[in-house]
């Protein structure tokens, strides 16, 4: 394909950056929406092949298209268009989201295939788990998956690539043949037995693949190797060597799910993908720890923390920040209220937007004068940026900040002030303006960046329209709440549009609509968004995801704010047992559910009741978060509250004086909240003296 050809009328290639058995895939630009996309072309078929087969193969082609471009889900490669260019002499073609990152095998290849970090590999599979969980559910089996097949973005997002296609080169037989024997193979270190015995193909068989390509990353090697024939006896009848033989580190609880996934029967493997994802989750969770040399391992209390946007003092989480979906999937937020000194805790890169762990001895970005390095080569650009995402992303904000900033400067001079890349590191650097609590000058960034990308992409590419959610998020962080509201209902509806309504984006942006809606005290409406998402959530992602919880939580909320007390309790009563089945008693988003379940209790006016579910959960928290953490002190409180309205005053003053305490020492004399504690104080006083 020429440099200047266009496909369809739309798709000009720019630049050829993979060729496989199937085709060819294409740097191109839409030149209808202005975005770089990725456009897989099949190889045309020859002369030799009749009309007949030729149909049959476009309309295979059209059907598994369909397919690949009914998935949504992060973790698999966003498909935006697919057709037939026959008639103007051009190819099939699939256009997908452009990724910019290394496959699988690519990271292999450039760490000397030597394993990759455990930290990366539990990362991998956890996501690989949960978009497996996803398609399987749609009716969707990869059947091949490797390696190449998973891509892992600049952004630490992990991608599985081909749904679809992998089958429909299965179907057609455009994948080799090993020895003659006229079975159609993939590639022979990532096969099931079963696939290799020529049988049924199912989720399973995807399970089995999966344990291959962990394998691979955990200790360098495939679980089988040698010749093509060594190979697939292996699948068939020899155990694989347990992988701590290879690596010792390896943690535990990874080795044997891995060994499970290589069972030779597929019932012996993880009944399904969902269940594997709950296996390392929980695992990870109990067991896991970082090896010595990474990132700090992150405290028990933050581990998974993926919780909508709090609606009041009670949900907000202790780092001031909270988990919620986004254009990159996952991204943590700072709270308008976060104290702009307190560095976070490390989070997690499992649940981060740009989850890149940064190597103990990465040396810092070199400096405009440092006379040994060019800042503004390709290779220290995108180096200086990986350095900055992973400082954002680890809390580490002011050298986050700078290091923004020089990213965005040496792209401006190499790349030109309006490039995407060079916004892109602009709108980050605003990003951890709002995160420092410099809310008006991540405003005034923000503006300017979109002001670009208005002229440059128009008002409706997604760009634009991320930058202009952030600027509602924003606005919302400066008290602006109906500026923050018309935005988002814009962005909403441009998102529905372009994306489609039940994109996580503009399900994202929905969110933002519902609290502003919250904020205004117009809870019906927000009640109707929440429930709304926490539907589509679940069509998309399943009843135990994380963010179909968080939205579930919040129409719990909003309920309550409504006086439906009696609804909410119900909601909640279904979400703690959700949430007790799928994550554990012990969770701190378990116990968050079941902190605000005790307030309905209250409401209802049962405080026996609420009283002792009070009491559960503060000791729970503070074993699980510290006693000292803001969510055991809210519990604490809400115990006194519930002894103050059972007149038993003399049990609740210790608690009132312990939380005042608390937070005095570790907030300050003149903070709200050790006023508020102290304001406590004295009224249960005051209903002693009143008693006695």
């Amino acid at each position: 394909m020429a440099e200047s050809r266009l496909i369809h009328g739309r798709y000009r290639s720019l630049d050829l950056i993979g060729r496989g058995g199937m085709g060819e895939v294409w740097r191109a630009r839409d030149e209808s929406l202005g975005r770089q996309v990725a456009v897989k072309c099949l190889k045309p078929l020859g002369p030799e092949q009749d009309a007949h087969f030729t149909q049959v193969l476009r309309e295979r082609f059209r059907r598994e298209a369909r397919v690949a471009a009914s998935l949504q889900h992060r973790g698999v490669t966003v498909v935006h268009d697919f057709g037939d260019d026959s008639a103007a002499g051009g190819p099939l073609y699939l256009v997908m989201e452009f990724l910019e990152g290394r496959n699988l095998s690519q990271l292999l290849e450039e760490n000397n295939a030597r394993p990759l970090p455990v930290d990366d590999v539990v990362d991998i599979a956890e996501q690989v788990a949960a978009a497996l969980a996803y398609t399987h559910l749609q009716g969707v089996v990869h059947r091949d998956l490797k390696p190449a097949n998973i891509m892992r973005v600049v952004d630490g997002t992990v991608k599985i690539c081909d749904f679809g296609i992998a089958r429909l080169a299965h179907d057609i037989g455009f994948t080799s043949k090993l020895t003659g024997g006229g079975m159609a193979m993939g590639t022979p270190h990532y096969m099931s037995p079963e696939q290799i015995a020529g049988g049924e193909v199912d989720h399973s068989s995807d399970l089995y693949s999966l344990g291959c390509v962990l394998y691979e990353l955990a200790t360098g090697t495939p679980p089988f190797d040698g010749d093509s024939w060594s190979v697939l006896v292996g699948h068939r009848d020899t155990a694989p060597v347990p992988l701590r033989a290879h690596r010792p580190e390896l943690p535990a609880f990874f080795e044997q799910i891995v060994l499970d996934l290589l069972a030779k029967r597929p019932e012996d493997r993880p009944r399904d993908a969902r269940t594997l994802h709950q296996r390392l989750v929980g695992a990870r969770r109990g067991s896991y720890a970082a090896p010595t040399g990474t990132l700090p391992a992150l405290p028990a209390w933050a581990l998974g923390m993926t919780a909508g946007r709090p609606a009041g003092p009670a949900a907000r989480p202790a780092s001031g920040a909270w988990t919620v979906l986004t254009g990159s999937w996952t991204a943590v937020r700072g709270h308008p209220a976060a104290a702009p000194a307190a560095a976070p805790a490390v989070p997690d890169p499992r649940t981060l937007a740009y989850g890149v762990v940064l190597p103990p001895d990465r040396p810092a970005p070199a400096s405009d004068s440092d006379p040994d390095s060019d800042p503004d080569s390709g290779q220290d650009l995108k180096a200086d940026a990986t350095l900055a995402f992973t400082l954002t992303r680890t809390g580490r904000l002011p050298d986050a900040l700078t290091a923004h900033t020089q990213v965005a400067e040496g792209r401006a001079r190499v790349l030109g002030p309006d490039h995407p890349d060079t916004l892109a590191a602009r709108q980050e650097a605003a990003y951890v303006l709002d995160r420092l609590g410099r809310h008006q000058e991540a405003h005034e960034a923000y503006r300017a960046v979109l002001a670009v990308r208005e002229r440059v992409m128009g008002a409706d590419h997604p760009d634009t329209l991320r930058c202009r959610h952030n600027m509602a998020c924003n606005l919302s962080r400066q008290g602006r709440v109906r500026d923050a509201h018309r935005i988002a209902a814009e962005v909403h509806s441009a998102r529905a549009a372009l994306l489609g309504a039940e994109h996580p984006d503009t399900l994202l942006t929905r969110y933002e609509v519902a609290y502003t809606l919250g904020q205004l005290g117009r809870w019906q409406e927000a009640l109707v968004g929440y429930r709304d998402i926490a539907a589509a959530r679940e069509r998309a992602l399943g009843r135990d995801h994380p963010d179909t919880l968080a939205a579930r939580y919040e129409v719990g909320i909003a309920l309550g704010r409504l006086g439906r007390s009696a609804q909410a309790y119900d909601l909640f009563r279904s979400l703690v047992r959700d949430r007790t089945r799928a994550y554990g008693a012990s969770d701190p988003e378990t116990l968050r559910a079941r902190h605000v379940l005790g307030v309905n209790l209250g409401r209802m006016e049962r405080w026996e009741e609420a009283v002792a579910e009070a009491r559960q959960v503060g000791a729970l928290r503070a074993k699980v978060l510290g006693a000292e953490h803001p969510d055991t002190l809210v519990s604490r409180r809400e115990l006194a509250v519930g002894l103050g309205r059972l007149e038993r005053w003399h049990e609740a003053l210790p608690l009132y004086r312990e939380i005042a305490g608390v937070r005095e020492r570790t907030l300050g004399d003149e903070h709200p909240d050790t006023v508020a504690a102290h304001a406590d104080e004295a009224h249960c006083l005051e209903r002693l003296g009143q008693v006695c």
